[in-house]
């Protein structure tokens, strides 16, 4: 069985747990003040495994399918079986990291909550774009375009919402976890930015 699959399932579970039950739901998502004040550090991770509606909770697991999928095959070619760990290893950190910087921006709001896969999703989505910047990829199945163009446009468009702060998406999570994706990947293969370059140029 794909780790990918396995990845799917528990988010889905934790979920799915965690609606049932309003408490946990709250426990496990990202509170800035209770996490930095309270030393409560798991939040930095369990937040990627709660979601917010079923719609929330669609789209991550959509884009972790197709990207996740992707990724797990990538590494394991380049890296064999050290691949698949290294692969969780991305995903699992990215969440944590991704969530980092907001939790700095807001240790002092008790009432600023979090949550969702998104940083780990967008580690995912940036690591294939590197190993592949050429290949269409379809913004909600309407806007195609070369990976590395919606790339720059996603991560352009998360620092922009980030500074302009208008709406409840954690665009910072988005920022971090894509910025982190890339320099992970590139850490453990240096030769893809070249490759990277090539296919654009």
């Amino acid at each position: 069985m794909q780790i990918t699959y396995i990845l799917m399932v528990m988010i889905g579970l934790v979920t799915y747990f965690a609606w049932q039950r309003p408490e946990w739901h709250k426990r496990l998502m990202l509170n800035p003040y209770l996490t930095v004040h309270n030393r409560q550090y798991y939040r930095l991770l369990t937040s990627g495994f709660v979601h917010n509606n079923s719609m929330h909770l669609f789209l991550n697991l959509f884009t972790l399918y197709f990207f996740g999928l992707a990724i797990e095959q990538i590494f394991y070619t380049y890296f064999g079986d050290l691949g698949l760990a290294l692969y969780v290893i991305l995903f699992i950190s990215a969440i944590a990291v991704a969530n980092w910087p907001t939790t700095l921006k807001h240790k002092h709001n008790p009432g600023y909550n979090s949550l969702g896969a998104s940083g780990g999703v967008s580690a995912l989505v940036l690591a294939f774009i590197l190993f592949d910047p050429v290949r269409d990829l379809c913004l909600y199945a309407i806007i195609c375009l070369p990976g590395y163009i919606l790339g720059g446009l996603f991560i352009a468009y998360s620092v922009i919402m980030s500074k302009r702060n208008a709406d409840n998406i954690n665009h910072d999570a988005h920022l971090f976890g894509a910025l982190y994706g890339m320099i992970f990947t590139l850490i453990l293969r240096p030769s893809t930015l070249s490759s990277f370059i090539e296919a654009i140029f």
